[in-house]
């Protein structure tokens, strides 16, 4: 796995400022109020920092980014730097600050001289999540260890307790974008259960359920999907038991290693990019890797469905009828539309042997999301206000974009089917939707329900404000914060890993 940077806390020294090898980054408010860091470096710079501070350049600036000072004379640094940030910055302006010294700082070592600033440790996994790299199939000169990075607040001791948190859940993502950025001739379903089964080292329980098991439990469904695949079909269960004996939360991850559409076969353009349809399933485990590295007091189950969709002479075929484990029966209308029917075997599966106190799903399921929302936001779909509301608080707090979507029966007609109980697409009008509404019959009536749909977040082009480009592991911060908000059982020691202040 990738290994996020390691991040030290310190008591401010301005006498060690000077012989910094690397990038000295301090902060400077809107108004221009420098504070003893700032002080400190402009005295060594020779005036530079409050030129700079009183330059159009500095004024221009929104908050969180950064004034690059160049090399500076008087000190051992390579780079200066300014960050316009509040005493008091929203948690997204203070990632947004430790994103933009990540790209400031590439592979050198950074001194933050935090202050007085409140929770620097916002900074600091900002940095952290933004100098995420997937290197690991460029050849050349071994991959060097990210360079360390070093945080001087005052708080320092409360600013470290923190980041321990956030650090877990730094590693819950890169183990995500980990997942989805490898390519699927390594991350094949075998690889894929065996990376899984790592998760051990931390705690976590973790079974791995076979073909001739899922045959007898009648996951025929999500069997159908990998038929024409030379790749085994698997389901991956894993239980972190940090709680009492409260039902746990349920997380279903879909996790096709590579999507061809089947059959139904996809466009040439693009398929590569079809690595990433187990973005779903990287999602639970970089979640359960968080829960299992915090210590998190909850009982949570996280559950995959690992298959790989291929066209071949034994793949299913539009028009079969396949029968879930639940005992409908579904007309195979797309063999594109495959993420559903991996997900509601598992799903049903979830719901009888560990009756969960609530379900959540995630799944790089329609195109039709993409359209509706971008890349800016997943969609949310449920049957339950309190539980959607609990994530969507979750989701803002930690700055990850979702947007709640419509269910309704008005949409169920679209799946009637003329030789089975349902067909597994509704046509193109409201395709996101129809697609909820499908994996919504295999949800028990008394069970609290979210249908992510994250197609158009797991993986960016262009990357975000957090990710470089690729896989962004979205969901993993939201739901450990939803976890911590709503499932785990108060424990004083247990530090906070997101700022409420959300605003701004």
């Amino acid at each position: 796995m990738t290994t996020p940077a390691t991040v030290t806390f310190a008591e401010t020294d301005l006498d060690a400022v000077a012989e910094f090898e690397g990038v000295v980054a301090c902060f400077v408010t809107a108004d221009g109020k420098m504070g003893p860091e700032a002080r400190r470096l402009n005295k060594l710079t020779r005036g530079a920092v409050k030129r700079a501070v009183e330059s159009p350049a500095f004024e221009k600036l929104s908050a969180g980014e950064v004034l690059d000072l160049g090399f500076p004379a008087g000190m051992a640094a390579t780079t200066a730097a300014l960050v316009k940030l509040d005493r008091r910055p929203a948690m997204a302006k203070a990632l947004a600050a430790g994103a933009a010294l990540a790209k400031l700082r590439g592979s050198r070592a950074l001194l933050v001289l935090a202050g007085g600033l409140v929770r620097p440790e916002d900074v600091a996994l900002g940095t952290v999540l933004r100098g995420y790299d997937f290197a690991d199939h460029k050849t050349g000169d071994d991959k060097p260890e990210a360079a360390p990075i070093t945080v001087m607040a005052a708080g320092r001791e409360e600013a470290e307790t923190a980041y321990s948190g956030a650090r877990a859940a730094a590693e819950g993502v890169f183990l995500t974008r980990d997942l989805v950025n490898e390519p699927s001739n390594v991350l094949t379903t075998t690889e894929f259960a065996a990376r899984l089964e790592k998760l051990r080292d931390l705690g976590v329980e973790v079974e791995v359920l076979e073909e001739a098991e899922l045959e007898k439990l009648g996951m025929r469904t999500l069997l159908a999907v990998g038929q024409g695949s030379e790749s085994p079909s698997k389901v991956v269960v894993m239980q972190w038991k940090g709680g009492e004996d409260a039902a746990p939360l349920a997380l279903v991850g879909k996790g096709v290693v590579f999507d061809t559409g089947g059959i139904s076969i996809k466009p040439a353009a693009g398929m590569e990019d079809m690595t990433m349809d187990m973005g779903g399933a990287g999602t639970v485990a970089g979640v359960m890797h968080t829960l299992a590295a915090r210590k998190a007091r909850a009982n949570v189950v996280g559950l995959v469905g690992i298959v790989e969709n291929m066209p071949d002479g034994r793949a299913q075929r539009p028009g079969d009828v396949v029968r879930s484990m639940k005992g409908d029966t579904v007309e195979v209308i797309n063999t594109d539309a495959e993420g559903r029917l991996v997900l509601c075997d598992v799903m049903w599966y979830a719901q009888d042997r560990f009756a969960p106190a609530a379900m959540i799903d995630l799944a790089t399921l329609t195109g039709a999301i993409v359209i509706g929302l971008g890349h800016e936001n997943a969609g949310v779909f449920s049957n339950d206000d309190k539980l959607c509301d609990a994530f969507l608080k979750a989701a803002k707090a930690t700055g990850e974009g979702a947007w709640r979507m419509p269910l309704g029966e008005a949409y169920d007609k679209q799946l009637k089917s003329r030789v089975a109980d349902m067909k597994n697409v509704g046509g193109r009008p409201a395709g996101s939707i129809t697609a909820a509404q499908f994996l919504q019959r295999f949800v028990k009536d008394d069970v609290p329900w979210i249908h992510l749909d994250i197609a158009g977040v797991a993986s960016v082009s262009d990357g975000t404000a957090l990710s470089p480009a690729g896989a962004t592991g979205w969901g993993v911060r939201a739901l450990d914060r939803l976890v911590r908000d709503g499932y785990e059982t108060p424990d004083e020691k247990t530090p906070d890993v997101e700022s409420p202040d959300v605003d701004g």
